[in-house]
């Protein structure tokens, strides 16, 4: 087993997800978490806050580890929760985008 580079932070899929609870694994309030986020989302999110993002698409939540869902590593700069809702908002933000070209 690798062990982890230690500047960086583990974000999972779940601690976004508006769909679970803060037992389940969300770290960030409700009114600022994301239906079901997407791997591809939450790196290029990162990308764009200039977190140097690696996905991980083969890595399961401990807590469910029946269900791969993916992890992101980001740079540790700051609080994992700031960092995480900065990810939620921007990913809120493209999908806001997305919405907006399709009419």
């Amino acid at each position: 087993m690798m062990m982890r580079d230690k500047r960086k932070l583990v974000i999972w899929p779940i601690y976004i997800d508006q769909m679970k609870s803060r037992s389940k694994g969300r770290i960030i309030a409700r009114k600022n978490s994301i239906k079901e986020p997407q791997l591809n989302e939450i790196k290029e999110a990162a990308r764009q806050l200039g977190l140097n993002p690696e996905t991980e698409p083969e890595k399961a939540y401990p807590k469910s580890w029946w269900e791969v869902s993916g992890r992101v590593l980001v740079d540790d700069k700051g609080p994992k929760s700031i960092i995480t809702k900065q990810i939620a908002l921007s990913i809120k933000k493209m999908r806001g985008q997305k919405d907006s070209t399709r009419t």
